[in-house]
C-alpha cells in the first residue's frame, strides 16, 4: 500500500520557522530528514521523498484564452498552516504508515527538542488496470 505522508509547517504550533533557527538546528534537522529517507531506502518504503519552496515561491496557474496558461503569484488562502515536503511511501498498511510519522513529527527542532509537528498521512489510491475502468 502507498501512503503520502504530508510535514505541514503550523505558525501556531509554538516553534519558529526555519530561516531563524541556529545555524546547527538547521543543519542537525537536515541530516535527521537525509537518514530518515536512508532508513526507507533500507527498508525498501521509499517511491518519494521532497522538500518544498516557501510559499512566497508558489505560482497560481489557470488556463486562459485557448487554454495558454496564465501564471499569477495568487491570490492565496489566508493560512497559518501550509506544506513544507512529502514522502510517498510503500508499505505493509497503515499502521507502519501511522508508525512513520509520528516518528518525523519528533524530528529535532531549535535546541534539539522535538517539534512534535502535524504529519498528514494519506493513502495513494489506485485506479486499477485500464480495462476496468
Amino acid at each position: 500500500m502507498k501512503y503520502m505522508v504530508l510535514m505541514q509547517f503550523n505558525a501556531e504550533a509554538g516553534f519558529p520557522a526555519i530561516g531563524t533557527w541556529p545555524v546547527e538546528d538547521v543543519t542537525a534537522h537536515i541530516a535527521f530528514m537525509r537518514e530518515t529517507s536512508e532508513k526507507l531506502v533500507a527498508a525498501g518504503e521509499l517511491v518519494d521523498a521532497q522538500g518544498l519552496a516557501a510559499p512566497d515561491q508558489a505560482k497560481i496557474v489557470r488556463a486562459g484564452e485557448g487554454g495558454a496558461p496564465v501564471v499569477t503569484d495568487g491570490p492565496f488562502p489566508e493560512t497559518k498552516e501550509f506544506l513544507v515536503g512529502y514522502w510517498i511511501i510503500d508499505c505493509e498498511g497503515p499502521e507502519r504508515a501511522v508508525e512513520f510519522a509520528a516518528y518525523v513529527s519528533a524530528a529535532p527542532g531549535p535546541g534539539g527538542r522535538p517539534l512534535n509537528m502535524p504529519i498528514e498521512v494519506r493513502q495513494v489510491m489506485s485506479a486499477g488496470p485500464p480495462e476496468e475502468l
